[in-house]
């Protein structure tokens, strides 16, 4: 039976936790000097994006030509979907060319759940409208648990637009999931329309949560999404929740700072506290090629059971 990642709903803390411990060996990978092993030789990764992307897109790509596998790229805007071909068509044609995974992005959520059930290759959701992020949640996780060991008992606050973001949705599940004390932290009309059975406390005041974080996510406020007037104006959301130099100094000395990115720098987080030694930005970035290796070798390769030999050759 073909094995997706579809969501990190669904999963629990054993196969989370699995999966973390495999992203450390593709870390150690991608420290030596020729960062690749043979893993996934013969196997063809194809990333679909229909919105634009810099950090998955690429990192996927960088992660499954680590792993040796042949990659495919496709671009929506210079695809044939221009002239009428339909989703379906388009994951036909990709599939033909003997893809092993389908690595997609969609404006429109459950996407990747239906290109699940139209290919036999295993498909990975590298993000579905509002609904989630898998990989961005497990890169997350897993950047957290490298500088603490281990998210229980940890006080999160994830703040900015919720309503528009699948991080948020995706990180609340894995960070409470590994024992996290989440926090949702945003003015009402950057909420969901609901958060019944979400495992989170919800504030409206950054200031007053500051001094007990041990973790500040900051969201990207998605410009893009939002087509009603939910706030006043970006100035008077900068002003109430903006992590600025002097609300960082609120923040203990060892509190993390993390943002999925793209940054947008003076809005949700100012350029000096991006360069503060508490942001772990570009931790992130790095850790989001080690965990895509881990989840493209769990999919396709010999699974958790047989990891990467220390010489490069797959262990048997």
């Amino acid at each position: 039976m073909t094995v997706h990642l579809l969501g990190i709903d669904g999963m629990d803390r054993a196969r989370i936790e699995e999966l973390l411990e495999l992203t450390d060996t593709f870390d150690e990978i991608g420290r030596r000097p020729i960062p690749r092993v043979p893993a996934l030789r013969g196997k063809t990764v194809a990333t679909l994006f229909f919105e634009d992307s810099t950090r998955t897109r690429l990192s996927f790509d960088a992660a499954a030509k680590r792993l040796s596998a042949d990659t495919l790229n496709f671009a929506a805007g210079a695809s044939s979907l221009s002239k009428g071909e339909s989703l379906r068509d388009t994951v036909d044609v990709i599939a033909s060319y003997g893809v092993d995974a389908l690595v997609v992005r969609h404006p429109m959520a459950g996407t990747p759940h239906r290109i699940a059930d139209w290919t036999d290759a295993a498909v990975v959701n590298a993000g579905d409208g509002r609904h989630e992020h898998p990989t961005q949640a497990l890169l997350d996780a897993y950047t957290l648990r490298q500088h603490r060991g281990a998210l229980d008992g940890m006080q999160v606050a994830i703040v900015g637009d919720i309503r528009h973001s699948r991080v948020a949705r995706s990180n609340v599940l894995a960070f409470s999931m590994l024992g996290a004390d989440v926090t949702l932290v945003a003015p009402a009309t950057l909420l969901p329309d609901s958060v019944a059975g979400w495992p989170v406390r919800v504030v409206h005041d950054l200031d007053a949560v500051l001094p007990g974080l041990d973790a500040c996510y900051l969201l990207r406020m998605q410009r893009e999404r939002i087509t009603e007037g939910l706030i006043p104006s970006i100035r008077e959301y900068v002003a109430g929740y903006g992590l600025d130099a002097g609300r960082a100094a609120r923040l203990p000395k060892d509190a993390l700072i993390l943002h999925p990115g793209p940054t947008n720098r003076g809005v949700e987080i100012s350029a000096e506290v991006a360069a503060d030694p508490r942001s772990v930005i570009l931790d992130q970035v790095v850790n989001g090629v080690s965990v895509r290796m881990a989840v493209l070798f769990l999919l396709l390769g010999s699974g958790l059971d047989h990891e990467p030999a220390a010489d490069g050759e797959v262990a048997e």
